[in-house]
Parts: C-alpha cells; structure tokens; sequence
C-alpha cells in the first residue's frame, strides 16, 4: 500500500499514522465474505440468513403515499435545520398516548436524522478529555466511539445471563464513577432482547443523582416489546431530571434507511443537542418529518410489526429448542440471543461464538452474528425476507432440515 504524504496527519481517535494499515477485519466483515464464499461452493443450497438486523418489509403504504406527495411542495424544498414544529408536536402526542408522558414540543423535543447520529453527537455535549461514559456490552458502540473522539474513555458494562442482563452497578470501582459523564442504556436491548423495569431505572436515576451524571436510553426497539406494556424511560419520576431517550422509527414503523428519530426528556440537555446539531447536519427533509407524522399518528402499524416479529420469534424458538439451542421468546428486539454451541460430538470444536458463526456459514450456510464481549452467544434476527407465513414456515423447516445434520455440544 502506497504511504501518501499526509499519512502522519491522520488523527490518533482513527489510528494515526497506521490508519488504513491494519491487517484485522471486523466481524461483519468476515460474516459477509463467509456468506459469498457459501453462495459460491454451494449455489443449490440457499443461504438461511438471520444477520440482517433491519425490518424486510416496507413503510406502511400511506406513508409512502404521503411521501410522495410532500416531496412534490416547494414548501419543503429548504433546510429543515431543527425541525418543523409539526413533526415535534405529533412526536409529542404519541409520547402521551402511548407512555403518559408529557412533553413540550417546543423545548423538550427535537428530531434527529435517526438514532444513530443522536447517539453520536451527544456525548459532545459532556465530554471532555479524562472524562468516562460507561456502556452496556454487548451493544451498540457508537456513543462509545464519539466518547473516545472526545478525549474520554469508556467502561464497559458487561450484560451476562446471571444478572438478567442488567448492568451490575456495584462492580464499578468508585473512582470510575465520580468521572463518569454519560450513562448509556438501551432498553429493549439489542441484542439480549432484555426489557428494563421501573426499579431498574429507579436504580439508574439514583445512582445518576448521587454520582451527577447523565443518563441516555436508546428506545429504538420500544415499539418492539411484547411481555408487558413498553416502558419509557421517562415515564419513571425523577428520569427527566437526570437524561433524555432516544427513538427512532425505523423498526417500529418499517421505516429502515427514512433515517428519522428524535432525542426528548430534559429541556437543557434537548437544547444543548440541538445546539450541537445545528454544527452537524441542516435537518432531515421536511417530507420525510411530514411523513414521519403521518406513521407517529397510526397505532396499527406497530401494533402490527410487533405481532409479525413475535409471531417469528416463536416459531424460531419452537425450531431451535430440538437441537439444544436454550432459548425462549425474549421480552424485546426482533432478536434471539442464544448461549452459542462448543462445538460438534466428535468433531470440530468452537474457541468462541465467532467460530461457531463461521462454521454454520461455512458447512451449513445459516447465518447468524457472534457475540463474544460478555460470553459467547449467537445472535438471531427474525428479519429475513419472507412475504407471508407460509414462507416463514417454509424457512424454519430448511432451517430444521441442516440443524438435523449437526449434533451440537453446549
């Protein structure tokens, strides 16, 4: 590979001088050249795959019809900067029918283009060199990123099955603590399928007041909860004083790649991120947030999601407990985080769940997304493409038929 002259220019949050020259590949990497490399051996044999983590289907069909009518007004031609009023005031409706949280639309509200850049631009509001954020692991990294960006550091919080996959708050040293900036949760959490309490955030809240940090909750499966009512974060007292949530409306409302959310809770903290992100982005297209109303105001699309995702949690579930697979339907995400195999009776045995992946891929092309931060464990995504349930009936059978070819050790 040719050095280039501003090689040494390149920043240390992104490798410095070796930026570009590492030899690792990341694990979604290695899944997507496994999964060619099966294509490729195996063309009669179709890939089963559970590592796409976005809905399969498409936005509700007013949705797009609104879409395509908006995106026709001169009106919505320009920058929509920190948003139309209107998008943050069906936001707030919805937060009120759905969690009885009341929220000013004005101060308390303000849209993201998604989840993710809200996650990413946040930790900017608070962190300064030397300061920590602590993290859930498994999960997503990207607050954790912009952290290190920032100068701070993250701790890791690891999710294990001993402790419901809850954080354990009493195994942060304290000195961790009094630098500590940022809490990031996410609840539904990806990929554990865990859903939090009232006490658990009663915990957080306390602990964020005795240790004067900020909380940030990641709500982007609420919609996708199925043993009890979603919960928000906000909903419990005291939340709004110590953070704000995220949401999004991509898994929800089937609308993967519109890149729409928003970040409520405290009108400081909701003000010091749009101050943030007006230095960032000059606000999502004004028909994609008209559009986004038209999704926030029907309650049966999620509605419908959630029982389509559930539905095929079940029959995955039912599928995968034959084999020795313990598992059962989680209380969250469209996800199925399993403890991953050791290995084969009398054959090849798995060092770690990336093994275990590569090997399924490989020798039976079923694809699923290791997970080795807090034990190893495979992950399953119910989103793979099906148009009805004869279909998903269909795939679970082939999917029974290669795991019959297979006697796991757990």
């Amino acid at each position: 590979m040719t050095d280039y002259y501003f090689q040494e220019l390149f920043a240390d949050r992104i490798g410095g001088s070796n930026y570009g020259k590492s030899n690792e590949i990341y694990k979604f990497e290695k899944i997507k050249r496994a999964k060619r490399q099966a294509i490729k051996d195996f063309p009669d044999r179709p890939l089963i795959d559970f590592g796409i983590g976005e809905n399969d289907a498409m936005a509700d069909e007013n949705v797009r019809k609104i879409m395509a009518h908006e995106i026709n007004q001169p009106e919505n031609r320009g920058y929509a900067d920190n948003g139309c009023f209107e998008f943050k005031e069906a936001v707030a409706g919805f937060m009120e029918r759905n969690f009885h949280v009341r929220l000013d639309p004005v101060t308390e509200i303000n849209h993201a283009i998604g989840s993710k850049p809200a996650l990413a631009m946040l930790p900017y509001l608070f962190i300064n060199p030397g300061d920590v954020t602590l993290l859930t692991v498994p999960g997503y990294p990207v607050a954790g990123t912009h952290t290190q960006y920032c100068g701070g550091s993250v701790y890791h919080l690891p999710l294990i099955e001993e402790n419901q996959f809850f954080p354990d708050f009493k195994s942060v040293p304290e000195d961790i603590l009094n630098k500590t900036k940022l809490l990031v949760l996410n609840y539904p959490n990806s990929p554990t399928g865990q859903i939090a309490t009232v006490e658990f955030y009663e915990t957080v809240i306390e602990l964020a007041k005795k240790y004067k940090f900020v909380v940030v909750q990641d709500a982007a499966h609420i919609m996708l909860t199925f043993r009890d009512a979603p919960l928000s974060f906000l909903q419990v007292s005291g939340a709004r004083d110590v953070g704000v949530e995220v949401h999004s409306l991509s898994k929800g409302w089937n609308m993967i790649g519109w890149r729409m959310g928003w970040v409520c809770g405290n009108e400081r903290i909701v003000h010091a991120f749009a101050d943030v992100k007006d230095n960032y982005d000059s606000g999502q297209f004004l028909a994609i947030q008209k559009s986004a109303i038209a999704a926030l105001d029907d309650p049966e699309t999620p509605k419908e999601v959630n029982r389509k995702y559930y539905r095929r949690l079940e029959k995955l579930v039912a599928t995968l407990r034959p084999f020795g697979f313990e598992c059962e339907v989680p209380g969250g995400t469209y996800f199925l985080y399993v403890k991953s195999p050791k290995g084969v009776v009398n054959g090849v045995k798995f060092a770690n769940a990336e093994e275990a992946c590569q090997y399924l891929i490989r020798e039976h092309s079923i694809c699923t997304v290791p997970w080795d931060n807090a034990g190893p464990f495979l992950r399953f995504s119910v989103t793979y493409v099906a148009p009805d349930e004869p279909a998903e009936d269909e795939l679970m059978f082939q999917l029974s038929e290669r795991l019959g070819q297979i006697a796991f050790e757990f």
